[in-house]
């Protein structure tokens, strides 16, 4: 963080305890993890500013700080949309004939699929209706508190919610029987047990039965490595994803953990849930963009 004194302890605990999740909660509103750190940073930028005994909840706080930030950004992109047209096909450049053997220059990587995937979702919903959408069914911010957030009634956001639902579901199918109050449980705790090193943390999310795959994509590919039971797994994790790593829930809280390194996404890493406890980890890896990074 970019200031002029050092951080209270206070900022410095709220930083280590919070920030993966505001990350996340910037990253499912906007679409771009590189906007999500950057709005994360200027929140703890203006939580260092006010008074520790001036705060009672910390994270919630930080919370509708982020999500007027992120609302503010949304506002702001969705004018440029509609005066513009939309943003991103003028860059694209799809060649007519195709050659069997693709340029690497060309190559489509995770990261692409997942930037395409989440902003075709999030394109539907109105700047309202995301925030309101992610902080409700993602995160499960109570509507009081959006309403807060949005300068909106309850019931109006009540009414966002719903809508935003409903576009959703037709665009895209969920991955799994979790609970979205179980998912952003065991996903939090997972993410922010990672991006501290915590490992003794990341392996009570764990079941005593947990096995890991993990694939990585290369050329020749090498053979799938495979953990079993929390220590193991959670060892080899911690191997590839270091506190520098970026981690982000998929999107709208898919049971997918998304890695950026750089704020470029080098691993998608899916989770099976059971009872509260991560049973199987599967993650695909892409070392070549993250090298084209580092």
């Amino acid at each position: 963080m970019k200031q002029s004194h050092p951080p209270s302890d206070q900022v410095v605990e709220a930083w280590r305890r919070h920030r993966p999740y505001l990350v996340n909660l910037g990253y499912q509103i906007l679409g771009d993890v590189g906007d999500a750190e950057d709005v994360a940073q200027e929140a703890f930028l203006r939580l260092s500013r006010v008074p520790d005994d001036e705060i009672d909840d910390i994270r919630g706080w930080l919370t509708v700080v982020t999500s007027r930030l992120c609302l503010d950004q949304v506002r702001s992109a969705r004018t440029r949309y509609e005066r513009l047209g939309r943003p991103g096909h003028e860059e694209r450049d799809v060649p007519a004939d195709p050659s069997p053997a693709l340029n690497p220059a060309d190559r489509v990587t995770l990261d692409d699929e997942v930037r395409s995937a989440l902003m075709e979702v999030l394109q539907r919903l109105s700047p309202g209706e995301r925030v309101a959408f992610v902080l409700h069914d993602v995160f499960g911010v109570p509507f009081d508190a959006i309403a807060e957030t949005v300068g909106r009634p309850v019931g109006t956001c009540r009414q966002l919610a719903r809508r935003a639902r409903s576009k959703f579901t037709t665009a895209q199918p969920k991955l799994g029987e979790v609970t979205p109050a179980e998912h952003q449980l065991v996903t939090e705790t997972f993410i922010t047990a990672c991006a501290n090193g915590d490992i003794a943390a990341l392996t009570a999310v764990l079941d005593p039965t947990v096995w890991g795959v993990g694939t990585v994509i290369a050329e020749p590919a090498p053979p799938p490595q495979i953990n079993h039971g929390p220590a193991a797994v959670a060892t080899n994790l911690m191997r590839y994803l270091s506190p520098e790593v970026t981690l982000v829930s998929g999107p709208a809280g898919q049971p997918v953990v998304l890695a950026f390194a750089e704020r470029r996404l080098f691993a998608a890493i899916v989770l099976t849930i059971r009872g509260g406890l991560v049973t199987k980890i599967e993650a695909v890896a892409d070392p070549a963009a993250r090298a084209a990074e580092v």
